[in-house]
């Protein structure tokens, strides 16, 4: 693979993980306001999952 494909390889999957993570802090932003607990902590989880 050359060197600038994999960079683009790696920028993409770095901006996809960003992605993931700011879409779960907004679901878990809203699941607190509704005081959803069960969705809280399965937000939770996944967020420490996916660090």
């Amino acid at each position: 693979m050359s060197r600038t494909r994999a960079e683009a390889v790696k920028q993409a999957r770095e901006l996809h993980r960003q992605n993931i993570q700011r879409i779960l802090e907004h679901r878990l932003q809203v699941a607190r306001a509704n005081g959803d607990e069960k969705l809280i902590h399965q937000l939770e989880a996944e967020m420490n999952y996916s660090r």
